[in-house]
């Protein structure tokens, strides 16, 4: 699953509505909206077409503690949503829970859009995955609940890797390397060993957190870019590697069509959405005929000798600082992503909020890679201006230039750097 915050976020403007709320606090004169007779929830269509049953049940579950109470959906899709939630902010008629693509989360509770939350009143909070809590913090407050996740894998060819001699999948960064390089020498230089655009910043990144670096540090209250200290250049320095060894096609591309990419069969291998080899193997994407018996994700290695961090995708629901619901909206979030919730969502191939539940997916043939993978994980500096560095595509241009050999990678770094701290902190 792809989120980009894309809310940075020209939400501004109709956020003086919102600020003169009181910036979080439960509407004047209002009892929390425990006695509230309606409720509005917001989902995307991901809900009401794959687990509406789920939903369902946290409605009856509600609806059990305060009868009467009416419950209305409102589904969206995801381009269209963000649009849609800005005009309806300013106003007093705002849905009381609205899902968010967890990187979408931060440019709202910079802005004051969501109200604050006690994660002590939700299940399983001590253990949500630390990816996901990152997403519904800000400023030490918590302002959402996360609702379940997707992951990062890598997944590559058997039948391509058994032609070049390679009949084990690599647990180690060394074994995986090497299994490329036969790939590589058989298939020749117009191969992808492995298909890793460079613009792939998700990607790229597990680089350098794996190597202990991080996109930016927060010290003393001020963020500051963090890409130019030894440990981001050594990740960098490796992802360079991986990209001039391995990846033969177009240097300037992203991973938006990498899924499509690898179903037309001059690639071996893909580090992605745990999604994108089945998308692949899609009988419309797959131009071999060969990738639904021969596709195996496998957990992606560190050069550190660790499981490589991953970046984790998801889902978060909030509640709006303007609801008047807000006590109800908070029960009814906690119904849907409580123990209950959270089996259910497994059971359509979903991974979890919290660790706890993470851990049986381990026990499963058939969940053990993506489950994992995501132990180890990675999430965007929670930064005031993190939006406008993911808007300017500031990690994106630092890569192209890296991957296509216009600037080193040390340059390329100080640059980004210095793009990064002019905004990271501004509201």
């Amino acid at each position: 699953m792809k989120r980009k915050l894309t809310a940075a976020i020209g939400i501004a403007g109709m956020m003086v509505s919102i600020a003169a709320c009181g910036g979080g606090d439960k509407s004047e004169g209002s009892d929390g909206g425990a006695n509230a007779k309606e409720l509005t929830v917001w989902l995307a269509v991901d809900a009401q077409n794959n687990w509406p049953e789920l939903v369902k049940a946290a409605d009856d579950a509600v609806k059990k503690k305060h009868p009467g109470l009416k419950i209305k959906h409102e589904y969206y899709g995801w381009q269209d949503k963000n649009t849609k939630l800005d005009a309806v902010l300013a106003t007093d008629k705002t849905p009381d829970v609205v899902e968010m693509g967890n990187t979408e989360m931060l440019g709202y509770m910079v802005k004051g859009a969501f109200a604050p939350v006690d994660a002590a009143k939700f299940d399983n909070a001590d253990q949500w995955l630390d990816g996901l809590k990152a997403s519904v913090t800000y400023e030490g407050k918590t302002y959402g609940v996360p609702y379940y996740a997707g992951g990062r894998v890598a997944n590559w060819r058997k039948d391509v890797a058994a032609a070049a001699g390679v009949k084990t999948t690599p647990k180690t960064y060394k074994e995986l390397t090497a299994a490329l390089d036969k790939i590589q020498k058989k298939q020749g230089d117009k191969f992808n060993a492995w298909y890793q655009p460079t613009r792939d910043w998700y990607a790229a990144m597990s680089f350098v957190y794996d190597a202990g670096g991080s996109i930016a540090k927060e010290e003393g209250g001020q963020w500051k870019a963090n890409l130019s200290s030894p440990e981001s250049l050594k990740g960098l320095n490796e992802f360079k590697t991986i990209v001039d060894k391995y990846m033969h096609g177009d240097k300037t591309k992203d991973e938006s069509d990498r899924y499509i990419v690898y179903g037309q069969g001059k690639s071996a291998m893909i580090f992605g959405a745990a999604w994108e080899g089945a998308g692949a193997a899609d009988p419309k994407n797959d131009k071999t005929g060969k990738l639904k018996d021969n596709l195996e994700n496998f957990v992606m290695p560190g050069p550190s000798g660790n499981n490589i961090p991953v970046f984790l995708g998801g889902s978060d629901l909030a509640i709006p600082v303007k609801s008047k619901a807000q006590d109800l909206a908070a029960e009814w979030i906690n119904a849907l992503t409580g123990p209950e919730g959270q089996k259910g969502l497994m059971g359509k191939g979903n991974l979890p909020n919290n660790k706890a539940d993470l851990a049986t997916l381990k026990d499963d043939p058939a969940t053990v890679v993506p489950a994992t993978a995501a132990e180890s994980n990675w999430f965007v500096p929670m930064a005031p201006g993190w939006g406008q560095v993911e808007k300017a595509q500031t990690l994106q241009t630092m890569l192209q230039s890296i991957g296509t050999g216009k600037k080193s990678v040390e340059d390329a770094a100080k640059e980004a750097d210095a793009a990064i701290d002019k905004v990271i902190n501004t509201k």
